[in-house]
C-alpha cells in the first residue's frame, strides 16, 4: 500500500469526487490529512443553488477545515479563483507538497510554484489501484450525471489506465 500523503483540495474536486461517489470517504482512505482552506470551504457550504455536496460536505468530519482565511499573494489572487488561489497558498505557507484541483490554469500555476498535482480522476484511479472492485466506468458515469464536465479524451484514458 502507498504511502499515505498530506493534500489540500478544492471545491471542484470535492464536488466531483461527492458525485462520484456519494460521499467525500475515499479520501480519509487515501491520504492521512486532507486540508480544505477558508475559502474553499465557504464556496462548498454556498452551495450554488442546488446545494449539491453540502450535506456530504459537512458529514466528512475528518477534513481539516481551516477557520481562518489564507493570506493569498497577488499573483495568486490576480491569477486565479479564490477556491485555487487558497489551496495553491495555504500547500505553500503550510510546507504541503501536493494539492488537488481540476481546473488546467489552476494546475500550471500549482506546478510553476513547485508543487504535486493531482485531480479528482487522479484520485479515483489512485482508488481503483488500492481496490480493483471499484468501477471507473460507473463512478465516470455518476460524475457525468450529476453534470461534471469530463473531455470524452480524458474519460476514455482513464478508463485505459484503469484497464476498463
Amino acid at each position: 500500500m502507498p504511502e499515505k500523503k498530506v493534500i489540500v483540495i478544492n471545491t471542484g474536486p470535492l464536488i466531483a469526487l461527492t458525485a462520484a461517489t456519494g460521499n467525500l470517504d475515499i479520501l480519509q482512505q487515501l491520504y492521512s490529512r486532507v486540508v480544505v482552506p477558508y475559502e474553499v470551504g465557504a464556496e462548498i457550504l454556498a452551495g450554488g443553488q442546488s446545494g449539491f455536496a453540502v450535506p456530504e460536505y459537512q458529514a466528512a468530519t475528518f477534513l481539516d477545515k481551516l477557520l481562518l482565511p489564507a493570506s493569498i499573494g497577488t499573483f495568486l489572487h490576480n491569477s486565479l479563483d479564490i477556491g485555487e488561489a487558497s489551496v495553491i497558498q495555504t500547500a505553500i505557507d503550510r510546507g504541503i507538497s501536493t494539492v488537488c484541483i481540476d481546473e488546467a490554469v489552476g494546475r500550471r500555476i500549482a506546478r510553476l510554484n513547485g508543487l504535486s498535482v493531482t485531480g479528482s480522476l487522479g484520485i479515483l484511479l489512485r482508488a481503483k489501484q488500492e481496490d480493483p472492485a471499484l468501477s471507473m466506468r460507473s463512478v465516470i458515469d455518476n460524475m457525468q450525471r450529476h453534470g461534471i464536465w469530463l473531455a470524452q479524451n480524458l474519460a476514455e484514458a482513464v478508463l485505459r489506465l484503469a484497464g476498463e
